[in-house]
């Protein structure tokens, strides 16, 4: 082919070269003669393909790539709103509620007029204006004078049990729950709390002091994990997700487990059955909703919901990117119409009669069985086939059980603070560190949706423990 570049007129060669060729140009090449033609079409299909390899050479994409990963000029424009943002003109204002304590009260009096800088003739009139603020803050130093006394029927000195700090250290408990919220609730850094504490609150903190100082309370709060993950099995709906996560450099999984009440994290280095048996060690006796991830399948539990929003996504996803065979459109648009009818029956449970709701409900469990059953060709289409077959029972599980979901968003929900905090810390160093990291998380998250104030619901448990040497039971919802 090399020979018929040289038949090529000189223009229309640069054209070709530079990517693009006008109409004329074009026809002069096919003038030429067919062989011309097929080596111009095959330089412009090269120049296409290295050009494609560039662009995702450099960023590092494909189109399955999820959107928090690309770059924001990387991503298509965001689509138009379809109404203004905000309540609706005429809606009732809000405002901050006036202040039920007012602690200091300040008078002002202007000495001349703003405007002309003339002499004021004063009046009665006054208006009242409330700010509220943070007040300079300087730690509290407080010094323990600890007595001790004899015991005669033990034989030995005794002295009471401190309640304001752990044994041995110069930290109390607020500065200890305050950081470890900051950190594993909110998400910033250790440098951040560090200088948070060293600028704005005055107290000289170290990295190392503190992170020792997680572990002990970890370790005091580890009851209440477990009582979480106790509750977690014992309820009747149950979400599951897990996520990528980093320990020590090494790949491991972050899993989520949720009910409206609590929230249960693990970070463990095996993303399959193995590690769903550490946090299974019982039979489930409610409705398991997850994704169409495999490893849920090892799960012993009463029964299962797919998530049907995954499998729209895959719909999706397989039009835009997969290339599917052209016996994908009909595949496509009867399992679409299927899961469509579907969410459309729940929604109307409540007002259809029970024998017409029963009837719909029959039917749908018909088609999908007639959908499984039929010779589909298009590996897309058979592979889609497969997971229904595997998973034909736990698709419409929602339409039989109350409080079930068609979807997985309450793990994904509740798994995406995680996963922000990720993106500020990568992960963790230790197996230690990620050990207390699943604890805090779950610990607070778990505190936060029933509804308690996480730092002075801990510090009043750690007042318990210092001073009966038990925890108290995990706070219940209000």
């Amino acid at each position: 082919m090399g020979s018929d570049a040289t038949t090529i007129p000189k223009q229309a060669m640069e054209a070709l070269n530079a990517g693009g060729l006008s109409e004329e140009q074009a026809r002069q090449i096919v003038a030429i003669g067919p062989e011309v033609a097929v080596f111009a079409l095959l330089e412009l299909s090269k120049q296409l393909a290295e050009q494609r390899k560039k662009t995702a050479a450099e960023s590092h994409q494909t189109p399955a790539t999820p959107s928090g990963m690309k770059p924001a000029y990387a991503k298509p424009p965001g689509k138009k709103r379809k109404r203004r943002p905000g309540a609706k003109p005429g809606h009732p204002g809000t405002r901050r509620k006036t202040p039920e304590q007012v602690d200091r009260k300040v008078e002002h009096r202007a000495n001349c007029c703003p405007d002309c800088g003339g002499p004021l003739k004063q009046c009665q009139e006054t208006r009242v204006r409330y700010t509220e603020d943070i007040p300079d803050v300087q730690p509290e130093v407080t010094e323990h004078t600890i007595h001790r006394d004899w015991c005669p029927t033990c034989k030995k000195q005794v002295e009471p049990k401190l309640p304001d700090a752990l044994p041995g250290s110069t930290l109390g408990n607020h500065v200890l729950v305050l950081s470890a919220w900051l950190h594993y609730s909110l998400g910033n850094t250790l440098s951040q709390i560090v200088d948070v504490f060293n600028f704005h609150l005055r107290m000289e903190l170290t990295s190392g002091g503190l992170v020792q100082m997680w572990y002990r309370l970890q370790a005091i709060l580890y009851a209440w994990y477990e009582r979480i993950q106790s509750e977690a099995l014992d309820s009747a709906v149950l979400h599951g997700d897990e996520s990528g996560w980093r320990v020590n450099g090494k790949t491991h999984w972050l899993w989520c487990f949720t009910t409206p009440n609590l929230t249960f994290y693990m970070i463990d280095r095996s993303r399959g059955s193995p590690a769903l048996a550490k946090f299974f060690i019982q039979e489930f006796a409610g409705t398991l909703v997850t994704d169409f991830w495999g490893s849920y399948n090892a799960v012993a539990c009463a029964l299962r919901q797919t998530c049907l929003v995954h499998l729209l996504r895959e719909l999706e996803h397989t039009e835009k990117y997969k290339s599917p065979s052209e016996h994908w459109p009909a595949f496509e648009k009867k399992l679409r119409r299927l899961i469509g009818d579907a969410i459309r029956l729940w929604r109307k449970r409540d007002e259809l009669p029970v024998e017409t709701y029963a009837s719909r409900r029959k039917r749908l469990t018909v088609r999908l069985q007639q959908l499984i059953d039929a010779p589909w060709e298009g590996s897309h289409a058979k592979r889609l086939i497969k997971r229904l077959r595997r998973h034909q029972n736990d698709l419409f599980t929602f339409l039989d059980q109350p409080n079930v979901p068609f979807e997985n968003n309450a793990a994904e929900r509740a798994i995406r603070p995680a996963v922000i905090i990720r993106k500020n810390s990568y992960g963790n160093r230790s197996q230690q560190g990620a050990d207390s990291q699943a604890v805090f998380m779950s610990v607070f998250r778990t505190l936060k949706q029933r509804d308690r104030d996480p730092i002075r619901t801990i510090i009043d448990a750690l007042r318990t423990y210092l001073t009966t040497g038990q925890l108290p039971p995990l706070p219940e919802p209000k």
